[in-house]
């Protein structure tokens, strides 16, 4: 299901895309509904040698954390989608 909709949003998942669903997953094992912010420390503190939260955007094409949930079967947690804005977190 996840490389379906990785197609959909015109990413190709590498190992550092498995990793950031794999991470948001084990979130959600812990904590029903995760606080964004506990989410963005989580990946920050992960891929923090590769650049952070800068890097994963750059692979994300925009949000890594309302794309990672949704490649992961996941619904983003509050805030994670501003659509006044248009942006995703």
């Amino acid at each position: 299901m996840a490389e379906r909709l990785a197609q959909e949003m015109g990413i190709e998942l590498t190992d550092d895309h498995w990793e950031v669903i794999r991470t948001l997953q084990g979130a959600y094992r812990d904590e029903a509904e995760p606080p964004l912010r506990r989410l963005h420390e989580a990946l920050e503190g992960r891929f923090a040698e590769k650049g952070g939260m800068k890097y994963l955007y750059a692979i994300f094409n925009g949000g890594p954390i309302a794309r990672g949930c949704r490649l992961a079967g996941l619904k983003p947690p509050a805030g994670a989608i501003d659509t006044s804005f248009g942006s995703e977190a």
